[in-house]
């Protein structure tokens, strides 16, 4: 079983099992996004307690939320880690999320500025469970903000 690190977001009720697939006799964690079971690693434990986060803490509509939301990049397959949309379905906000001991560095916002590249969220968030950063896109650039804002104040 990967380590659970404790993180720098509040605590919740996570679903855990023992696996029952034979390709992962791990631990599996309840994603309720994708609505199922799926192998619990150290990136996949920052995931759901940020996901869990921005609904109970930050107002998100779970409803409009999706994991490992499929884009083309160049002609490559990828997957952004987690999309925030509107009540449009417009995408708002991109969070990318890395292991707990992974530091967030110029190379991970590269990283999600390209999926923005495709996505074109306004906001884009980048966690590794013990920092969270934060940016809105305008015409001029991404300017970093204090804190992750609630739902309602990103629409704004």
């Amino acid at each position: 079983m990967p380590s659970v690190t404790p993180l720098n977001l509040p605590p919740f009720q996570i679903r855990l099992r023992r696996s029952t697939n034979l390709r992962n006799c791990g631990q599996e964690v309840y994603d309720p996004l994708r609505r199922r079971w799926v192998a619990l690693t150290p990136e996949e434990w920052v995931r759901q307690h940020f996901v869990n986060f921005l609904i109970e803490h930050r107002s998100f509509p779970q409803a409009l939320m999706a994991n490992e939301v499929a884009l083309s990049l160049n002609g490559t397959a990828r997957r952004a880690d987690t999309v925030v949309y509107t009540r449009g379905l417009k995408p708002l906000c991109v969070v990318e999320y890395k292991a707990p001991e992974v530091g967030i560095s110029q190379r991970v916002f590269d990283q999600i500025a390209r999926y923005n590249s495709v996505v074109g969220a306004t906001y884009l968030i980048v966690s590794n469970g013990m920092h969270h950063y934060c940016c809105r896109y305008a015409a001029d650039g991404y300017k970093f903000l204090p804190d992750i804002p609630a739902y309602a104040d990103m629409l704004c």
